[in-house]
């Protein structure tokens, strides 16, 4: 009988270890604050501000389907030709798979896009290397596709 209660004891003792859930770091939030301004900023429709979240830089690489695009002013163009208007822009959402801190300065993310307009429904991958840059977190490679 002692066992048995020594064995219970022991098991509220570290029940609440495998319950809660581990805490994300201050960096990591900050990174999905980062894409959640992102995606608010493409549904409104204002590019601008969506580039917030990339360096502002010409190391920045942006790669996509038809191929890089080096420098932040490019990226930029680029955005604007494809997505001229609000319809070609749709509506974005983000879904986050995969972040790994792999040190103090920079984070990878995966996700998956999709974008939702009256004609089509594209979906595609993402792979986003952050880096901290003067206390902030950029975007400094994106690939998609």
């Amino acid at each position: 009988m002692k066992n048995v209660a020594l064995s219970f004891l022991f098991l509220l003792a570290v029940h609440p270890c495998f319950s809660q859930k581990q805490e994300e770091n201050q960096d990591l939030k900050a990174v999905r604050t980062i894409m959640s301004q992102q995606e608010k900023a493409w549904n409104e429709g204002d590019i601008p501000t969506f580039m917030e979240g990339y360096w502002q830089n010409e190391n920045l690489v942006f790669t996509g389907s038809k191929g890089p695009t080096y420098g932040y002013l490019n990226t930029l163009e680029r955005y604007k030709k494809s997505y001229p208007d609000q319809a070609a822009m749709g509506k974005l959402h983000f879904d986050l798979l995969f972040l790994k801190q792999w040190d103090e300065n920079t984070i990878q993310v995966v996700g998956k896009f999709t974008l939702v307009r009256a004609q089509d429904t594209p979906t595609g991958h993402f792979t986003l290397l952050f880096r901290k840059i003067e206390g902030a977190w950029k975007i400094v490679s994106d690939h998609s596709s």
